[in-house]
């Protein structure tokens, strides 16, 4: 059984190791089902605790921002948020979920170790205020329309509000209607104030497609998470799957799981040929 391997020296989650190794939030785009998530968990969990990579199990136990009527936000709550429950006590990890109104934070709190907030909803000063209520961790995505500099009253936020935890995640900025770009630019500049973390799915998606339904470019997932790595990163953030072309949800843009291992194994060496600098 793989065990949580963050030896930083903190008790903090969204934090390197003790080595300087970035952490990895990753999983589902949405909590599918109890089978696959925890085979998805126990794949990633077996190869970080082997490779030495901090590991936090993504999944959302319900999506609310859809682009269609009829697309697939969950399995429901309860269930949902009990096959993460159920993640966490069996490998050992700690696990992030997405909440979207400030009455879920409570209760996913209940649930999962760190909660995250989309980017759509960063400055909802309620939503921020609720989740460092429940003294988790918070991992705030920036905004597609923000600077990451303005990322900084988010921080503020949660931090008054008694956060001690916490991240802030690039995920791309809105180029034009259908596109997002990551300026590299602002992974230093929101480090100034918060570990940073780079989402290389999301930034990779194209949104407001005319079919209603997000395209992506996972070609492109090692050479933004490469370049995230070089940038100094603290973590990083994917989304994956054993079939992305069968996922429920963000499947456009998700790395297969298969291609995990090797991934992460090349990332590592960049990361630890840039802290022996």
């Amino acid at each position: 059984m793989a065990t949580n391997n963050n030896t930083s020296n903190s008790s903090k989650i969204l934090s390197k190791s003790a080595d300087g190794r970035f952490f990895l939030m990753a999983g589902p785009c949405v909590i599918e089902g109890e089978d696959m998530a925890l085979r998805i968990a126990e794949h990633i969990a077996n190869t970080c605790s082997r490779i030495g990579v901090p590991y936090i199990f993504k999944g959302s136990y319900r999506k609310a921002n859809r682009s269609r009527i009829d697309s697939f936000t969950g399995i429901g709550d309860e269930k949902a948020l009990k096959i993460l429950a159920k993640v966490r006590d069996e490998f050992h990890i700690p696990v992030v979920t997405d909440i979207h109104e400030s009455s879920e934070a409570a209760i996913a709190a209940e649930y999962v170790d760190v909660l995250q907030i989309p980017a759509f909803l960063c400055r909802q000063t309620d939503l921020l205020l609720a989740a460092a209520a429940t003294g988790r961790a918070v991992n705030v995505k920036k905004g597609q329309f923000l600077s990451p500099e303005s990322m900084k009253f988010a921080v503020d936020k949660i931090t008054d509000a008694g956060c001690v935890d916490y991240a802030l995640t690039e995920r791309g900025t809105t180029f034009g209607y259908q596109d997002l770009i990551v300026d590299y630019r602002g992974l230093p500049a929101m480090r100034r104030f918060a570990p940073v973390v780079l989402d290389c799915t999301h930034s990779l998606q194209q949104p407001n497609q005319a079919a209603g339904v997000t395209g992506g470019r996972p070609d492109l997932i090692e050479t933004i998470a490469r370049a995230g790595v070089a940038a100094g990163l603290d973590g990083i953030f994917l989304e994956t799957h054993p079939d992305p072309a069968k996922a429920k949800s963000d499947g456009a843009n998700m790395l297969r799981l298969d291609l995990l291992d090797g991934l992460l194994e090349r990332l590592i060496r960049l990361n630890d040929c840039i802290t022996s600098l």
